[in-house]
């Protein structure tokens, strides 16, 4: 069971990764300067606009320091705008900007094309058997 348990795992992470990097290379393809991370951070954030950073980093799975130079990039490519919150001088305030709307818009179907080839081969049946047996181990983990 163990060696089964580690090629679980192993293929687990390979998967993600495999997957993470042809993502971001059908982004780079299509002539867009923007990581995965960055538009997660994006794209969460005009879900919300009320997050706070520290909401954000644990929505997609990243430490406050990562989320922070997450926020710097999106900000000096002009995709958001940030300012001090004047309730509480210690937060800012995140805006997305016009062009960090189009970055978003134009990232998205980018992002349903590479899920469907990611999945292709697969029934819904399987897919959802997969998200339900993922979510067993996220729930025996936590």
């Amino acid at each position: 069971m163990e060696k089964l348990d580690e090629v679980l795992f192993y293929t687990l992470e390979k998967s993600m990764k495999v997957y993470r990097k042809f993502a971001q290379q059908q982004i780079i393809n299509k002539g867009y300067d923007i990581t995965i991370d960055q538009w997660l951070v994006l794209k969460t954030l005009h879900e919300n606009q009320q997050l706070s950073q520290h909401e954000i980093a644990e929505l997609v799975f990243k430490d406050f320091a990562s989320i922070t130079r997450i926020i710097e990039l999106l900000v000096q490519k002009q995709y958001i705008n940030r300012k001090i919150n004047q309730a509480d001088r210690r937060k800012f305030e995140l805006e997305i900007t016009e062009k960090g709307s189009q970055i978003i818009a134009a990232i998205y179907p980018i992002v349903i094309e590479n899920r469907k080839q990611a999945l292709a081969g697969l029934t819904n049946e399987e897919v959802n058997n997969l998200k339900v047996q993922l979510e067993t181990i996220i729930a025996n983990c936590k």
